[in-house]
């Protein structure tokens, strides 16, 4: 896979229908607290923050010029590609709720 297709996707205030369909509520959460974490992606994630600030730089290989940083928050619907390694910068505790790719479809009651 190719360097550059490592981008981090990032939809800010998806629709409610959005929501519902991915079935948001019923996945796991995962919550952190202000500072900085080295992060290695083994799977696609697809994460929707309840709360929270993050800053993520992307690490780079030497054939590559730069990364781009990414910022994204409370309200913002995130795809992480697979293979990403990154340097998460939280500047307000984080409250997410996300899905691995290789995971099958949550259900839960509602």
């Amino acid at each position: 896979m190719a360097e550059n297709s490592l981008r981090i996707f990032v939809e800010k205030n998806p629709s409610d229908s959005k929501l519902s369909e991915l079935n948001i509520k019923c996945w796991p959460k995962w919550g952190c607290s202000p500072g900085k974490y080295q992060l290695k992606f083994d799977a696609e994630e697809t994460c929707y923050l309840l709360k929270g600030k993050v800053r993520v730089y992307p690490k780079v290989s030497l054939s590559t010029s730069t990364a781009e940083m990414v910022e994204f928050g409370a309200g913002d619907l995130v795809i992480i590609p697979k293979g990403l390694s990154c340097i998460w910068d939280v500047s307000i505790a984080v409250d997410k709720h996300y899905q691995f790719q290789s995971s099958s479809s949550s259900s839960c009651d509602h």
